[in-house]
């Protein structure tokens, strides 16, 4: 999958793959330093189906915030 394609902002609206564990593409602001970046399983960037499974801790709030 394109890379472009999977750097979604931090505050776009929710994409229906969105929950409060999981993310459509990477929300990081800055995907190359993030400690998860790359890893098989977890990493929009490499999962076939571009959901980030572990996205930041400030995540939980804001999907809530972006639900509300």
């Amino acid at each position: 999958m394109n890379e472009k394609k999977l750097r979604i902002p931090f505050n776009a609206p929710l994409n229906e793959a969105d929950t409060e564990l999981q993310t459509y593409g990477c929300r990081q602001n800055n995907p190359d330093i993030c400690g998860n970046n790359g890893l098989a399983g977890i990493c929009a960037f490499v999962n076939k189906d571009g959901i980030c499974r572990k996205p930041s801790r400030a995540w939980k709030k804001q999907y809530q915030k972006l639900k509300g």
